[in-house]
This record gives C-alpha cells, structure tokens and sequence, in this order.
C-alpha cells in the first residue's frame, strides 16, 4: 500500500521507465536501453497514424535523440513513451546482433 497525492493504493507503485541510450537500426530496429538497465529490441513499425508519419522518411527515423528521458525524432515535433517503447519491445542479448 502506499499514498500519492493524497490518494491511498493498494499494490505498489509502479517505477517512473525512462530511456538512457538509443540506437537505431536497420529496417525500423531500434536498440534501447531502458532506466531499469535493460536493453531491449524496438520494431518502430508498430507506430502507427498521423503523429508518426514522418517516421516513414528514413532520415527522420535515423535521427532518434533522448530528451528527458524519452525518443524524440524531428526537433521534439515526435516522441513516443518509454512505457509504450518497453511494452512492446523485445529482450535482447548482446549476442544476437554482430
């Protein structure tokens, strides 16, 4: 149990995930590790709709940066969450990519 805001929870709370290291790939692959020390395999295809259109230029995707804890492509104009990035993201062992 514990009490945020004023508010008592049940269960515990759930760790603030940000993003420490980013590195992109071929084919949409990125390669993130994440504040929990983890490193996990990112398919960018997965987003999806308007807000990530841009992502489609090769360039833009190539450019992923980390700003506060999360990716940002285009000066900021596009992030994702690190929350969405981990959850559908794969583990990863240093030996699979040479």
């Amino acid at each position: 149990m514990f009490i945020m805001n004023g508010f008592v929870y049940g269960g515990e709370p759930e760790k603030i995930l940000s993003i420490l290291k980013v590195k992109t790939l071929p084919d949409y692959i990125m390669l993130i590790t994440f504040s929990t020390g983890e490193t996990r395999l990112f398919d960018a295809t997965v987003l999806k709709g308007e807000a990530f259109e841009l992502l489609k230029n090769e360039n833009i995707f190539q450019n992923a940066k980390i700003e506060h804890g999360v990716v940002t492509w285009a000066d900021g104009e596009i992030d994702c969450s690190p929350e969405f990035m981990y959850k559908n993201s794969y583990e990863y062992s240093a030996k699979e990519i040479c």
